[in-house]
């Protein structure tokens, strides 16, 4: 079942015998196993009915047999195993499975990881519960997913905003979703989130981030982007070599693979490669100053100096800012 289903049934009160919530991106996993937590069962019958186990520290028997019992002066009862996947024996969990407790919620937590489906365990879920299997997202979804989060607070946001906030959270959800937390309690007098709302509530700079980095690499605008990199040297904690370098990678890579495109317009861009029209539009301008040949030498550039910010083919002594303009000069020429 999908995430947004798990949730409308939820906010409905429709629950079930089981939940097995799975795979790489925990953000929806908690979302989902907090909600059960939170709102479940009525407060007052909490302390008798709920109970939280964690997998490092329980057999798969206590836990089948905390299911099984009835809950106490109550029509339900919820059992959360959260690191559900360090169960020594969860396939010890199938006998229970197969016949669950209809006044039982049981909530397994299976953290970055799949149950085998081949499983009696999770063909008995399959059957009598509920399954969600999570993917972490691609980076050119987080902007998409940034907008429809703040929609839910009736919030918009703009698109170099939404990519800034990627550029310098990456794709872990759940440390999105804090920062939008705070930028929506702080934000007043306007429902819409610009960089400035960034640099001032988060500390993130308008001016000084890897996409403004891209935007001045894009223009070959040498000025600009030595600007950029040796701010981003000032300040190693924010701007680590190796973030920056991962971002650069990927973005070049995108300019590389537009070349190849069939459909080269920005409509066919988008379809094939995904992203707001915003970032491919940067993307289509790029590529006019970037041939595949110089493109393929930057590539080998950022893999290059990503070896030697680990300390390969360098002294250890070796300043990480200095690395990074060396870097920024052989892009630019």
């Amino acid at each position: 079942m999908e995430f947004e289903a798990i949730m409308q049934n939820l906010k409905k009160k429709v629950y079930h015998p089981i939940y097995l919530l799975q795979g790489e991106e925990p953000y929806f996993i908690d979302q989902v196993s907090n909600y059960i937590e939170k709102y479940a069962l009525p407060e007052a019958e909490k302390g008798f009915n709920q109970t939280i186990f964690y997998g490092k520290d329980t057999e798969e028997q206590n836990i089948a047999e905390t299911s099984w019992r009835y809950p106490m002066m109550a029509e339900k009862q919820v059992i959360i195993v959260k690191e559900a996947q360090s169960l020594k024996k969860i396939e010890n969990l199938a006998p229970y499975a197969e016949r669950p407790s209809p006044s039982t919620i049981l909530v397994l937590n299976y953290k970055y990881k799949n149950l085998d489906a081949r499983t009696k365990l999770y063909k008995a879920i399959k059957s009598k519960g509920v399954i969600l299997t999570t993917k972490r997202l691609y980076e050119n979804k987080i902007p998409a997913w940034i907008d429809n989060y703040l929609k839910k607070y009736e919030y918009t946001i703009t698109p170099q905003a939404a990519q800034i906030l990627t550029d310098s959270l990456g794709t872990e959800l759940s440390k999105i979703a804090n920062e939008l937390n705070k930028l929506v309690i702080a934000v007043k007098n306007t429902n819409k989130i610009t960089p400035e709302h960034i640099e001032k509530n988060i500390g993130l700079s308008k001016d000084f981030n890897v996409l403004e980095l891209q935007d001045a690499l894009a223009a070959k605008n040498v000025l600009k982007a030595n600007k950029i990199i040796n701010y981003f040297g000032a300040n190693p904690q924010q701007h680590a070599i190796q973030m920056t370098i991962a971002t650069l990678f990927g973005y070049f890579s995108k300019i590389f693979a537009y070349h190849f495109l069939a459909d080269k317009s920005e409509q066919g861009a988008i379809k094939t490669m995904g992203g707001h029209p915003f970032y491919i539009k940067k993307i289509i301008a790029a590529s006019k100053k970037y041939n595949p040949t110089k493109l393929y030498e930057i590539m080998g550039i950022l893999r290059e100096y990503d070896l030697k910010s680990k300390g390969m083919g360098v002294s250890t002594l070796t300043d990480q800012a200095e690395l990074q303009k060396e870097m920024i000069y052989k892009i630019l020429h």
